[in-house]
């Protein structure tokens, strides 16, 4: 796998932003941006492969792991500009950007408000938009409101693992339960009116990084139609749909590599 780094930037505004480096630091930089209620771990099964041709950059967003949880609700931008405040401080001009779910819409502000630091763009079970917005105050609200993270967690998990990944002991289940019972309600609350407020509709019309759009076919959270919503949206984007439910990363690893890595290290 390489050599690792792990620790963490302070932002403009103050908050701590945590990071990890693998592999080679001679190969080209691939940043991995998260799913709300997840931390950097939820790419662990990928890095072996991904390592072999990238050095690896993963964080944990504002709100979740070891970065740190200010009060919400957060915004797109501030998300965004955590990543390019990231980059900066790694001297990292240009790198690839692959995001799932939320980290899929910060990939996207990045091809969008920062294109200069974008190589190649791949968008992984997510969308331009996750409307209508008045959708999302309930969960905030009642979320807020809740003794604790248990009842979301198994919400957030009914969502994004097929059945028979739910039934029985599945270890990688159980490590994304574990990370979601010790995730604060404030991150993911804060974190939902990022998607709440967010429509790139017509602004990823302006994105101009080769794009790979991948969508799950039985995906009830960015379903396949805002998969195929997106491809139609970024000028010249490739759409792949694979048979799964949200997290195409870990339901169906090979699949998901074989699309990652042959559209981010074919030749030009």
């Amino acid at each position: 796998m390489g050599s690792f780094t792990s620790t963490a930037v302070t932002t403009g505004d103050g908050v701590r932003i945590a990071y990890r480096l693998d592999g080679d630091p001679d190969k080209p930089v691939l940043l991995l941006s998260n799913s709300i209620a997840t931390d950097l771990h939820m790419w662990d099964g990928q890095v072996p492969a991904l390592t072999e041709h990238f050095r690896l950059l993963r964080y944990d967003a504002r709100g979740h792991g070891e970065s740190g949880v200010p009060d919400g609700p957060y915004s797109l931008d501030r998300l965004g500009r955590d990543v390019v405040e990231l980059l900066d401080a790694l001297a990292l001009q240009k790198v690839h950007v692959l995001g799932l779910s939320l980290g899929g819409f910060v990939a996207q502000w990045l091809a969008i408000h920062v294109p200069e630091r974008v190589d190649r763009l791949v968008l992984s079970n997510t969308a331009a938009y996750l409307g209508p917005p008045q959708q999302w105050d309930g969960p905030i609200a009642e979320l807020l409101a809740a003794p604790d993270m248990r009842a979301t967690a198994e919400t957030f998990l009914g969502n994004w693992f097929p059945a028979r990944m739910l039934q029985g002991d599945d270890e990688v289940v159980e490590g994304f339960r574990r990370t979601l019972l010790a995730t604060r309600r404030e991150g993911v609350a804060g974190s939902w009116a990022v998607v709440r407020d967010a429509d790139l509709r017509r602004t990823a019309t302006l994105i101009r990084s080769p794009t790979l759009v991948i969508a799950g076919e039985h995906d009830t959270v960015t379903s396949a139609a805002h998969g195929e919503e997106l491809a139609g949206i970024v000028p010249g984007a490739r759409l792949a749909v694979l048979p799964t439910v949200h997290m195409a990363n870990v339901e169906r690893q090979e699949e998901f590599l074989d699309a990652v890595l042959g559209f981010l290290i074919e030749r030009r």
